[in-house]
């Protein structure tokens, strides 16, 4: 950005002129040299040359892309606080931390504190709606903070309501949890969805299946960290399926380390995969498992998990998706003395799995896209003082390889303009560092100095390291298969 412009003054229409438009309609249409006008919280049109209603502020969008805004379907953003603090963690490790020794150490204003930082980098990023998978609500009054927190950034968000802390039969039949869940489904609030957030480890009992039932009477969707290495497996979908809990409106997270059986489910009932490949890669959930969902015709939306390991943006979601695709394809057919010639997971894909992919994993039908009538969350990328700007030729391709946070230029959610010339507007970092502040402080006293640093930089491994057997202290159950060698789980066949 060569120069700074002021912000667009709320309440008046604004077009954006002269950008490569990347609709993301049905067609994922590329329109150059194209106009989105906006008026009060709706694209009211895109095309070329647009007349606009008088007084209409004017962004020269010119040698940039405009979007949709990203949808980040799965962040747990209470532990943003701790970014890359876990840096050289495996999942074990972040299991004992935060599921076993440490999460309940977070107070109400340590939830909120993640969640308020989280939030203003994922509007930043030009991530206008982020599913909160908030699971360390062991209290209502931890629920209470995580959902202030955020409603005080203004994006759109999904609070997915779950707590580690104990067995979901338990929390989510609490009658306080409950209102809680009426409230934010009755609400009307355009910016703020609910789900219920919580696994199935696969238990035979299926103590899960009170929360499920909770889901069904409130009609709230639930979000299930599904597939993933040395925690949930086919068991659990079975067990799902079984019972009737699989639904079009059910996110399985991950989906990694499942076979055959379960990718036909999931397909045949209509339910979405998050992928998020960064965790599945670096932790060991198992391999993000595109092949599969483009294999079954699953609908995929993308996520960053969490930063405490990785970034909160979904250009890193959308390169390192890519590329782990393509490393495994060309490795798989290598082994077989073959070559690959051309490649089955684009560029437009992912941009896609990150925008119109996202709102359909959430159940909005009125975001992901611009076309006339949807609701105006629209992002800008434009950088004219970075060389890495020009030539811009395949838009996917730039999005999804060339472009990062930095080139965001400008961010609007519900018609509302957060971000403008590479800056937030009417946010002010200053008190949100200062509890984030609180909150390491707080960390560390509880913690000890000692703890707080051998949990940052973790011991190299022994010859003899221990395995986690189940990483659930609500439950004693026990899958010995999670540690079984089993190739056809580990490739998802």
């Amino acid at each position: 950005m060569t120069h700074s412009e002021p912000a667009p003054e709320p309440g008046r229409p604004v077009v954006l002129r002269g950008g490569t438009v990347l609709t993301m309609d049905d067609s994922c249409t590329v329109l150059r040299d194209a106009d989105v006008l906006v008026v009060d919280d709706r694209i009211a049109a895109v095309g070329p040359r647009l007349e606009v209603p008088e007084g209409t502020q004017e962004i020269d969008a010119s040698g940039g892309i405009v979007m949709p805004g990203m949808i980040d379907t799965h962040r747990h953003m209470w532990q943003t606080a701790m970014r890359g603090y876990g840096a050289d963690w495996t999942l074990t490790q972040y299991f004992v931390w935060y599921y076993l020794e440490h999460g309940k150490k977070f107070r109400p204003e340590d939830i909120a504190a993640g969640n308020r930082l989280a939030a203003i980098e994922s509007l930043d990023a030009g991530v206008t709606t982020t599913v909160d998978w908030s699971h360390n609500l062991h209290t209502v009054d931890h629920g209470e903070a995580a959902i202030d927190a955020l409603r005080s950034v203004p994006g759109r968000y999904v609070m997915a309501y779950g707590n580690i802390q104990a067995g979901p039969w338990e929390w989510a039949t609490d009658p306080a949890v409950r209102a809680i869940l009426e409230r934010l489904r009755d609400a009307g609030d355009d910016l703020m969805g609910v789900q219920l957030a919580f696994d199935v480890t696969g238990d035979p009992a299926f103590p899960e299946k009170a929360a499920f039932e909770v889901a069904r009477d409130l009609g709230i969707p639930v979000t299930t960290h599904a597939g993933v290495w040395g925690a949930t497996n086919d068991d659990g979908i079975r067990l799902m399926h079984e019972h009737g809990f699989m639904t079009p409106e059910t996110v399985y997270v991950h989906a990694s380390t499942l076979t055959r059986d379960s990718y036909q489910r999931i397909a045949a009932t209509g339910g979405s995969i998050s992928v998020s490949t960064e965790s599945e890669c670096s932790a060991g959930q198992g391999h993000a498992p595109t092949e599969q969902v483009l294999q079954y015709q699953i609908p995929v939306s993308l996520s960053m998990d969490t930063s405490v390991w990785w970034s909160g943006d979904m250009f890193s979601a959308m390169r390192s998706t890519l590329n782990a695709d393509r490393m495994s394809e060309h490795l798989t057919a290598h082994l077989k003395g073959d070559t690959i010639t051309h490649l089955r997971l684009r560029a437009q894909h992912v941009v896609e799995w990150a925008t119109k992919g996202g709102a359909h994993a959430i159940g909005r039908t009125d975001i992901g896209s611009l076309e006339p009538g949807m609701k105006a969350d629209v992002v800008l990328i434009k950088n004219d003082a970075s060389p890495v700007s020009f030539p811009m030729l395949n838009p996917f391709g730039h999005v999804a390889f060339q472009a990062q946070r930095g080139d965001v230029h400008t961010v609007l959610v519900n018609g509302r303009v957060v971000k403008h010339d590479g800056k937030l507007v009417g946010i002010d970092l200053a008190p949100v560092r200062r509890e984030i502040e609180s909150t390491i402080d707080h960390l560390k006293g509880v913690c000890g100095e000692d703890v707080w640093e051998q949990g940052m930089f973790p011991d190299m491994p022994e010859a003899e390291a221990s395995i986690l057997a189940n990483p659930y202290q609500y439950s004693d159950y026990e899958d010995e298969s999670k540690r079984a060698g089993g190739e056809d789980r580990v490739l998802g066949r």
